[in-house]
């Protein structure tokens, strides 16, 4: 058989788990494994969907221009610089691949999202993980972990799964001292879940060393679409551009995702919804004996007092029909990722976990 030579870090990749979405024999169940928003996508959003469905024959145009000039108008920034994915995963793939290869190193932080050390191996760069302090990023430790090698550091703000967020000086003071030639993503997924972030603009606006990404999968209840994009200086845009597919997103993402970006006004009720609710299931867990984190995002994540209470506790939520995140994987072995669902959901997750802990429900 002829030997066939795969690229240096292919097969290191750790397959990519996703939230269980099923249980075996329970036909309505409550999933709040995947941090999905409880509410679906804007009538708007779901109008222009239907809408875009009439064109199917069509190729679509490849340079996204209506939809990069929405997110510019809604976001207040330039549309040049704006290059729009497959999700923001396939940005932050359009990063490794541009800017970094064999030989290069790839730092994220040890409870960082688990497509990072995948992305790395992808383009056959060293992923290098760096300890986070008290579930936070830890910008002295990252640092101190960079040297000529670096190309590339990534960090989620707000975290996943830690739904902690790293303040905005400490993120400057990040960019700042990154060795010439490395490139800080900042990868804003659950942005729109801080009232007044701006996931990283400004920063982006006065570095010459920083990417910003953001998604409709969250607050905009886009996931099954698949539709991200990504803020940067114009070279570097100039740069992801030249490995983008012209066609990789449909008129159907298109024109679905202008209509969301335009709807701010269901944007702020999904925020308001999720802060109120996120608020009372954080306090719910900490009344039933839960160690739980001030929230940044869409999700909770609940500390157990170790790794066997953590897996008792998820098989009795399974037990009810309720499903959320294990995560283990992300070094947190004795935690529970639990997405904030609507108010029905939050009580049914307090009035388990209360029941588990034997605290009256």
């Amino acid at each position: 058989m002829t030997q066939i030579n795969v690229q240096p870090g292919i097969m290191e990749i750790a397959l990519y788990q996703g939230g269980q979405s099923a249980l075996a024999g329970v036909t309505e169940v409550v999933k709040l494994s995947s941090n999905e928003n409880p509410y679906g996508p804007s009538e708007a959003t779901k109008a222009a969907f239907a809408q875009s469905g009439l064109a199917l024959h069509r190729y679509p145009g490849t340079d996204h221009a209506g939809l990069r000039a929405a997110i510019a108008e809604v976001q207040g920034l330039d549309a040049e610089r704006i290059v729009c994915g497959v999700g923001s995963d396939e940005v932050l793939q359009f990063v490794t691949q541009s800017f970094a290869g064999p030989g290069d190193e790839i730092i994220y932080t040890e409870h960082g999202f688990s497509m990072y050390p995948i992305l790395a191996h992808a383009c056959g760069a060293t992923p290098v993980k760096v300890a986070e302090k008290e579930r936070v990023v830890d910008v002295n430790a990252i640092l101190a972990a960079c040297n000529a090698k670096t190309r590339i550091v990534f960090i989620a703000n707000p975290g996943n799964p830690t739904a902690t967020m790293l303040a905005a000086d400490e993120v400057a003071r990040l960019a700042d001292g990154l060795p010439s030639g490395a490139l800080l993503v900042l990868d804003g997924a659950y942005a729109e879940f801080v009232e007044g972030y701006d996931g990283g603009a400004a920063l982006v606006e006065a570095r010459s060393n920083v990417i910003m990404t953001r998604t409709f999968s969250k607050i905009y209840g886009l996931g099954g679409l698949r539709i991200g994009w990504g803020y940067a200086p114009k070279e570097i845009i100039d740069v992801l551009n030249r490995v983008r597919q012209p066609f990789n997103l449909s008129d159907v993402q298109l024109q679905t995702a202008e209509a969301a970006v335009r709807d701010q006004e269901f944007v702020r009720w999904c925020r308001s919804e999720n802060t109120r609710n996120g608020a009372w299931l954080s306090e719910a867990l900490r009344a039933a004996g839960v160690e739980v984190d001030e929230s940044f995002t869409n999700f909770i994540l609940a500390r157990f007092a170790s790794p066997e209470e953590a897996d008792a506790c998820d098989e009795a939520l399974k037990a009810e029909g309720i499903l959320v995140r294990k995560v283990g994987g992300y070094g947190l072995p004795n935690c529970l990722r639990i997405t904030i669902g609507d108010e029905r959901a939050c009580r049914r997750v307090a009035h388990t976990v209360k029941q588990f802990k034997g605290v009256d429900a």
